[in-house]
């Protein structure tokens, strides 16, 4: 696995707080990574004011782009005195998620890092429409910060789907333990994994007068119990970390989560195919809601993303 030698730290215009810098200097700091602040800005006065001509207007989209260089000059000046190697880069661009993903495509950044949006009244964390096109279209790893701070001697948390036996799922199990391994060495953390399983299903039971719904459940309990102690075998994990529960995947991961006090979890995203290709999971989108500690979420090897050139 690649490791990220290269971040893309998308910068949230609204607050001097960059939660997002800080994680990516904390990553940065245990692999030597290159950093650059990145920030997509647009303004629609600036293209509907047809008294100026078009070198005036783009005189005034520069402006603001110096403006805005400047402040993330201000924003990165702290770290920079650690040696660390950060650059800044402001685009405008009418659409964020487009100029973040297409230029983290065009540059091979291992890496894009983003902090979510937390409603100060309810503590709530809100995904905004750019958190989710990322999440959905960019092809390499996007890490969502949350306010969990990273304690050295941590927890990480690794989602696996063992339900099905199929190539596509164990290749994607593969990819996000070996980011976590990655990650627990570099942070001296705790790798755990984490798999939810079915309960019986309702109607079963009642159609079905002789039907044994404990010995299911066990039974179904127990395959999956086996394909994660198989799992954690392969790659050197303790068994006692190995955490099989009951219920949804958006259910049982965010309760274990908070249960470790994980510092990361890790899960995959579903890559479909045809015009589908660019959607996320819906059991991805429930866990991210739900979850208070950073999410690192990964492709499936081969994803192609909607916005790569041919």
């Amino acid at each position: 696995m690649r490791e990220y030698q290269k971040l893309l730290v998308v910068i949230d215009p609204t607050t001097d707080d960059q939660a997002a810098l800080a994680r990516a200097v904390e990553l940065a700091e245990h692999s030597q990574a290159a950093i650059t602040v990145f920030l997509s800005i647009f303004d629609l006065s600036y293209e509907m004011t047809s008294i100026l001509s078009s070198q005036e207007r783009e005189a005034m989209r520069q402006g603001v782009i110096d403006q805005r260089t400047a402040w993330l000059q201000d924003i990165i000046a702290p770290y920079q005195s650690r040696g660390l190697a950060i650059e800044t880069k402001v685009i405008w661009h009418n659409r964020p998620f487009e100029s973040i993903i297409q230029y983290a495509i065009e540059g091979d950044y291992h890496l894009i890092v983003k902090a979510t949006h937390e409603h100060d009244k309810l503590k709530a964390v809100i995904f905004t429409p750019t958190d989710w096109h990322l999440l959905r279209k960019a092809p390499m790893p996007v890490l969502m910060v949350k306010e969990h701070d990273w304690s050295k001697n941590g927890k990480i948390l690794c989602a696996v789907n063992v339900a099905t036996e199929d190539a596509d799922h164990d290749s994607l199990n593969e990819k996000i333990i070996k980011h976590g391994l990655d990650l627990a060495k570099k942070f001296s953390a705790e790798l755990h994994l984490v798999n939810g399983y079915p309960g019986t299903p309702v109607n079963l039971a009642i159609e079905l007068p002789d039907f044994d719904a404990n010995n299911f459940t066990a039974s179904v309990k127990m395959q999956h119990e086996q394909r994660v102690d198989y799992l954690a075998e392969s790659f050197g994990i303790d068994p006692a970390n190995c955490h099989v529960k009951e219920g949804l995947p958006e259910d049982v991961i965010p309760e274990l989560a908070a249960e470790l006090d994980a510092e990361l979890v890790i899960l995959g995203t579903i890559g479909r195919t045809a015009l589908s290709a660019a959607l996320i999971g819906n059991t991805a989108e429930h866990v991210i809601d739900s979850l208070n500690c950073d999410l690192l979420a990964i492709k499936p090897a081969g994803y192609k993303s909607p916005l790569e050139t041919e």
